[in-house]
């Protein structure tokens, strides 16, 4: 007999990550910096994927994962700003009918450090959206003082 899951208040409403690099070569440590996240209960979190210029099966196997754990926690995993090859990857994997993935105006687009990123054009189908509540959190990959990579071996 199993016990349903015990549901954990979300201690954070936004978690927002920038990957730049998500394929099987890195995906150890990716995935334990989403193991960090996913630690902190957050209701959403974002992955801007606007700096990723490849993305392969392993990465879209991680992304489903988060977003089954998020789920089952009552919260939302998104994808933001892919570049046109991605999305259409994305789209070719049918991700973009599991989850939502956005592009357009960011949170920080109006900082005037930060460039705007708002006349982004993607593949048709794409969904606009209005900029996120702020809060963030930042989770940075270290590795072990004996240099091994942060998360170890998976």
């Amino acid at each position: 007999m199993t016990t349903p899951l015990a549901r954990r208040e979300c201690t954070i409403p936004l978690v927002e990550v920038a990957v730049t690099e998500f394929d099987l070569a890195c995906l150890s440590a990716t995935g334990a910096v989403f193991d960090r996240l996913l630690a902190l209960h957050p209701a959403q979190v974002v992955v801007d994927l606007s700096g990723c210029r490849h993305i392969d099966a392993a990465a879209i196997g991680l992304l489903l994962d988060v977003h089954r754990r998020l789920t089952r926690a009552d919260a939302v995993l998104t994808v933001r700003d892919p570049n046109p090859r991605i999305w259409r990857i994305l789209q070719s994997a049918r991700l973009d009918q599991v989850l939502p993935i956005v592009a357009g105006r960011t949170p920080d687009a109006d900082r005037p450090d930060r460039p705007d990123r708002s006349d982004r054009s993607l593949p048709s189908g794409s969904h606009r959206t209005a900029p996120t509540p702020a809060g963030r959190a930042a989770v940075p990959v270290r590795g072990l003082p004996d240099g091994t990579p942060a998360g170890g071996p998976r």
